[in-house]
């Protein structure tokens, strides 16, 4: 059973439904964006016993803002079917990705419903991408190819080890491991793509 699995409140229901819709035709780290959405959901829910179905809601819905069309205004639309906890951890979600291109993105761990869909979303997206990279039969060459993401691994364990307190334990020690796992990964390349 997962925070997913049948009966689930309205709230989900609705939030699967939506996803299913706006995350159609997208992609995340080469699969369908609603398998990310659903996994970042469900684990979340590994984690933590009986999570706020908003905060599930906002999980299934992350990445929704980068998918759903420009007009009408897509936090709107979110707060008028969900209510304000579910647009508000959405955007800072949004604020967090979007940080990222950035020098010096800020780690943020004073709002615990943010907190836990970013671990979540982390969890998720580099486990992925070590599997993709595995999978590619050159782990070396493909984790080269992504210099950006190289640089950004300092800051992933900062995150982490910033987080640890607040989070679950089992969730931080499973964000501990991916990004163990990636650092032994790119412990020959962190130096020649980090400025």
């Amino acid at each position: 059973m997962t925070v997913l699995s049948p009966p689930r409140p309205t709230t989900i229901d609705r939030a699967l439904r939506d996803a299913q819709r706006w995350c159609a035709g997208h992609t995340i780290d080469d699969r369908p964006a609603l398998a990310h959405a659903v996994r970042v959901a469900v684990t979340i829910g590994e984690h933590l016993p009986n999570p706020a179905p908003d905060l599930i809601a906002a999980a299934l819905l992350h990445d929704v803002p980068d998918f759903a069309p420009a007009t009408p205004d897509i936090y709107q639309v979110l707060a008028a079917a969900y209510g304000p906890q579910v647009p508000r951890i959405i955007a800072a979600l949004q604020a967090e990705h979007d940080a990222l291109d950035k020098p010096d993105p800020p780690i943020r761990v004073d709002d615990l419903p943010v907190l836990l869909a970013s671990t979540a979303d982390k969890i998720v997206a580099l486990t992925s991408l070590l599997q993709r990279a595995h999978a590619s039969g050159n782990v070396t060459d493909f984790l080269r190819a992504r210099p950006a993401l190289l640089a950004l691994l300092p800051h992933f364990r900062a995150f982490q080890q910033a987080a640890q307190r607040r989070v679950p334990a089992g969730m931080s020690a499973r964000l501990d491991a991916t990004l163990t796992l990636l650092e032994r990964a790119t412990a020959g390349l962190q130096t020649t793509t980090t400025p």
